[in-house]
């Protein structure tokens, strides 16, 4: 499976960022028709990581995805991978 099927793109707002910080949380914006399990297993092979849970929200016609990652893995070093700097 390609994990850049499930997962459109790294939702990086003012919002999303402090989300990173405070809760240890991604959030993504994924294909509609992805699982949890799907959009789990997309990020932990995409980013090397390992996923503790995945909460989904629909809004606007979008499906985000809110992915907090165990406590060994960092938030911020993914979100420094996907462009984000501070």
């Amino acid at each position: 499976m390609d994990p850049y099927k499930t997962i459109s793109h790294a939702h990086l707002t003012e919002k999303a960022i402090g989300i990173i910080e405070r809760e240890n949380k991604l959030v993504f914006v994924v294909r509609r028709e992805s699982s949890k399990t799907q959009i789990k297993e997309a990020i932990e092979k995409a980013f090397e990581v390992k996923v503790d849970n995945v909460n989904t929200q629909i809004k606007g016609g979008e499906k985000k995805a809110y992915v907090k990652l165990k406590p060994e893995y960092k938030a911020m070093d993914v979100a420094v991978k996907l462009g984000l700097t501070v």
